[in-house]
C-alpha cells in the first residue's frame, strides 16, 4: 500500500487536534468547577496569580490552565503585558452567570468516560447501558449543554410556532413534559406561563428528586410538579401539550411512547417533540454538530436504547424523515416541522 504521505499528515494534524480536545474537555471542566472562568472576568486583564487569588486557588496550576485555555482560542493572551483576558463573547460563552455555561457541556464525556469499559463491553456484546447507570456528572452536564437553547428559544419561538398552543397556555393550560431530567424546560415552560399547569415526568428518580428541588427553590412548586414515570405509562389524560425534550431517540421503544402520548392528549392537543438538529442523510451530517451527536449517541444514546426490547435505537441523528415515521407509526396524522436551530429540531405532531 502505497500511503500519500500529504494525507496522512492532515490525518495525523486532526489527531493532534482531537487529543488536544481531549485533555481540553479535563481543563473546562476544572475551570468550571473552580470557577477559574469567572475569577479571570472579574478581575481581567490578569496575571495568573490574580487569578489564581480572586479562585483561591494554586497559581502555579492556574498558569498552566490559562496558556492551554488561550492556545485553544477560549481566552486572549497579551504577550506584551503577560496578562489574560476574555472577549465579550468569551465571557458571555464561559464567564457569565446568565450567559452559555459552554464549559458545561465538557462534563458530559467527562461523566460518560467514567463507564467505559462497561461501555465497551456493551458494545461489543450488542448490549446496553443504561441512562440510570452514568455518573450524575453527565446528567448535570446534559441539561447545562440543552438549557441555553432552551431558554433562548423555548417560550420566544417554538411554543409560538405551534398552532394555537400558545393562546392555550397563556389561558390556563395542562401540560406534560416526558423524560424531563432536572426539569430545566419544565419549569421555563412554568416561569413562561404562569396559568399553566405543568408536570414534568422522567423514570430516573434521583433527577426527579433534584427537580423537585429546583420547583421549590425557583417558586414554583405550586404549579409545576414532578413525577416518576416513564413515557410509556406516565398518568393522565386529556393535556393540551405534551412535550419531549431531546429524549425520544433514547428510548427503547419510541413508537410505544410516542403511542401513549398520543393517547394521553385531548382531542385537539399537540406533542412537542424537540430532537436534536440532523438531515436524513448521513453525507450531510458529517460536520461538526454531526460529529458531537454521533459521538455522543453512541456511548450515551443508543447504549439506553439499547437496553429493552425492541431496543430501536434511534440515535441523536435520525433526522425528520425517521422521526416522522416514528409520530405517524404511532397514530399521528399530521406530523410538521415548526422550527429548528443549528442543534435542534422542532416537530408539531397532532393526533
Amino acid at each position: 500500500m502505497t500511503l500519500d504521505e500529504s494525507k496522512l499528515n492532515e490525518l495525523l494534524g486532526r489527531f493532534v487536534v482531537d487529543t488536544g480536545a481531549a485533555f481540553h474537555a479535563m481543563s473546562a471542566v476544572i475551570g468550571d468547577r473552580l470557577g477559574l472562568y469567572r475569577a479571570l472576568h472579574t478581575v481581567m486583564p490578569a496575571t495568573p496569580g490574580e487569578v489564581a487569588e480572586a479562585a483561591g486557588v494554586g497559581e502555579r496550576y492556574v498558569r498552566e490552565w490559562l496558556s492551554g485555555q488561550a492556545a485553544g482560542g477560549y481566552l486572549e493572551y497579551d504577550p506584551d503585558s503577560g496578562r489574560f483576558s476574555l472577549t465579550a463573547e468569551q465571557a458571555f460563552a464561559l464567564a457569565e452567570p446568565d450567559g452559555m455555561q459552554i464549559a458545561a457541556a465538557f462534563h458530559i464525556p467527562i461523566g460518560a468516560a467514567r463507564n467505559i469499559d462497561r461501555i465497551t463491553e456493551a458494545v461489543r456484546t450488542g448490549t446496553g447501558f443504561g441512562w440510570h447507570e452514568h455518573d450524575p456528572e453527565l446528567f448535570e452536564g446534559t441539561e447545562r449543554f440543552f438549557r441555553p437553547g432552551y431558554v433562548a428559544n423555548l417560550a420566544s419561538s417554538w411554543i409560538p410556532a405551534l398552532d394555537g398552543v400558545q393562546e392555550k397556555l397563556r389561558a390556563g393550560g395542562t401540560v406534560a413534559d416526558v423524560g424531563c431530567g432536572h426539569g430545566a424546560s419544565t419549569l421555563l415552560l412554568g416561569e413562561s406561563y404562569p396559568r399553566s399547569r405543568i408536570t414534568g415526568f422522567d423514570y430516573h428518580r434521583p433527577s426527579i428528586e433534584q427537580a423537585r428541588k429546583r420547583a421549590t427553590d425557583a417558586g414554583l412548586a405550586a404549579r409545576v410538579s414532578f413525577e416518576v414515570a416513564a413515557a410509556a405509562d406516565f398518568p393522565g389524560t386529556g393535556y393540551d401539550l405534551v412535550a419531549v425534550f431531546d429524549a425520544l431517540h433514547d428510548m427503547p421503544d419510541p413508537v410505544g411512547g410516542a403511542r401513549h402520548i398520543r393517547q394521553a392528549l385531548a382531542p385537539d392537543g399537540t406533542f412537542l417533540l424537540v430532537e436534536p438538529y440532523a438531515e436524513d442523510r448521513l453525507a450531510d451530517n458529517l460536520n461538526p454538530v454531526g460529529r458531537l451527536y454521533y459521538g455522543a449517541s453512541t456511548v450515551i444514546c443508543v447504549a439506553h436504547s439499547m437496553t429493552e426490547p425492541p431496543a430501536t435505537a434511534l440515535g441523536a441523528q435520525a433526522g425528520e424523515a425517521r422521526l416522522t415515521e416514528v409520530l405517524r407509526e404511532a397514530g399521528f396524522t399530521r406530523v410538521r416541522r415548526a422550527a429548528a436551530t443549528p442543534f435542534n429540531l422542532i416537530l408539531e405532531a397532532r393526533p
